[in-house]
């Protein structure tokens, strides 16, 4: 039998139209899970280009590869920055009572 090898598959890598980046963290902001979420926010960072990104917000690029990676904690101001750079907005919506 034949050795079997994988690919580590990068979530960023399928992360490619508006659409997509929308879904993906829609989908992640349902699982109400912040570190998730940090996570997705990475993903489509990375997406997009992490080194633009840095140089549009005036940030270190490593910098915001820590802030998004699994050990990171990035602030509630820089998360805001890089949604509305990546074209969205923070929204809250009220838990439907159970």
């Amino acid at each position: 039998m034949g050795k079997v090898t994988f690919e580590k598959w990068d979530p960023a890598d399928d992360i490619e139209t508006p659409e997509d980046v929308f879904l993906t963290i829609k989908v992640a902001l349902e699982e109400n899970d912040p570190e998730f979420l940090l996570s997705v926010i990475g993903d489509i960072a990375r997406s997009k280009g992490m080194a633009q990104l840095a140089r549009n917000l005036n940030l270190d690029r490593k910098g915001l590869y820590k802030a998004f990676s699994a050990e990171g904690n990035p602030s509630f101001i820089t998360v805001a920055k890089v949604l509305d750079n990546l074209g969205f907005r923070l929204d809250i919506q009220q838990k439907k009572a159970s």
